[in-house]
């Protein structure tokens, strides 16, 4: 996982929410779109960077492509963040 690129994906409010829409399942590009008040071109661009940092996957059906989450970077995501629990137990 590339740590600084997958911050610099999170960072933006926008990619934030194309996640949260891929959390119920693949969508098109132009279903993405349709929850934003952007250009296609804009969309495109935050789909490339969350792509560019492995946050999502995309498949070509047809003439759409559809954009899902990539769940192995986000479990190692978490299970990053999570090592971080607990402490030190002799700080107490």
């Amino acid at each position: 996982m590339g740590i600084q690129k997958t911050f610099k994906a999170l960072s933006d409010s926008t990619r934030r929410q194309i996640l949260e829409l891929l959390k119920d399942g693949a969508l098109s590009a132009g279903d993405i779109a349709a929850h934003f008040h952007m250009t296609a071109a804009t969309i495109s661009h935050h789909l490339s960077v969350l792509k560019d940092a492995e946050l999502v996957s995309d498949e070509k059906q047809g003439k759409y492509i559809y954009y899902e989450l990539n769940m192995s970077v986000m479990d190692e995501l978490i299970r990053w963040l999570a090592s971080f629990q607990g402490g030190n137990d002799d700080a107490k």
